[in-house]
């Protein structure tokens, strides 16, 4: 897959004691990139089931966050570090000077296996949430004519809206991914990075009801969230389709 890439992209962001980060480059995001395809990769040739399928497209986004998370880490020069508790805030950790000793502290002291002093952890770092945005309804789809796709079919086509969800509206510090299906295979199609988010760019904590589908509590991102993530796009699939989406979604041009 070809990208084409933001050079005016603010890829810096704040520690949670107050420091600027400023190693996360283009070329990091890249690189995670990269890893993460070759990971899909060898979980289709590999894996002798259709991994993508049961998980559904309800779980799929988690998974490709989980995996893109582990990408970046790995290829970020030992700057992020996984947050060691599954339901820890944020998702990978900063490990400055400031970081490492916070989180030696935490080892030596209480463990790792608490998830108090890492959610949040106090020397902050960089969330991963990924979407495939929403598409029409079936009974939308059969009013136009079209098929609602399945599990492996691209969306793009009929792709109507996307956003982001949270657990917590003080969420910042955001890689939003965007995917959809390239030949069968969930891949990678939009990146944005988004330092300037505010609890105002989130909608209302919205929690579980009773024998719903969703079992935790949420917040959806607004529009003006979109808009900013959208107006600090770092690397976008090069196909006319997803550009002109997200242009025409955004009501602007900056891609």
């Amino acid at each position: 897959m070809i990208y084409k890439t933001n050079s005016k992209a603010n890829l810096t962001f704040q520690s949670g004691i107050g420091n600027t980060a400023n190693f996360l480059t283009i070329s990091i995001v890249q690189n995670a990139v990269r890893d993460f395809s070759e990971t899909i990769e060898n979980i289709q040739q590999n894996v002798p089931i259709d991994i993508f399928s049961i998980l559904g497209m309800r779980n799929l986004s988690a998974f490709i966050g989980e995996i893109f998370a582990r990408s970046l880490e790995k290829v970020s020069y030992r700057m992020l570090k996984s947050n060691p508790h599954q339901d820890g805030y944020p998702d990978l950790l900063l490990m400055d000077q400031a970081g490492i000793d916070m989180y030696n502290n935490i080892s030596l002291q209480q463990g790792l296996q608490d998830k108090a002093p890492f959610s949040p952890f106090p020397n902050g770092g960089i969330e991963i949430k990924a979407t495939c945005g929403s598409v029409p309804t079936p009974k939308e789809c059969h009013k136009k004519g079209l098929e609602k796709p399945s599990i492996g079919c691209q969306r793009i086509d009929i792709l109507k809206s996307y956003d982001w969800k949270a657990h917590h509206q003080e969420t910042n510090n955001l890689l939003g991914l965007l995917w959809d299906f390239i030949n069968g295979k969930p891949m990678i199609v939009a990146v944005f990075f988004g330092n300037n988010l505010t609890d105002a760019d989130w909608g209302d904590i919205v929690q579980p009801r009773a024998g719903g589908g969703r079992t935790t509590s949420v917040s959806i991102m607004k529009r003006e969230g979109v808009k900013k993530m959208y107006n600090n796009w770092v690397m976008v699939f090069n196909d006319r389709r997803y550009i002109d989406f997200l242009n025409k979604y955004n009501k602007g041009s900056s891609i």
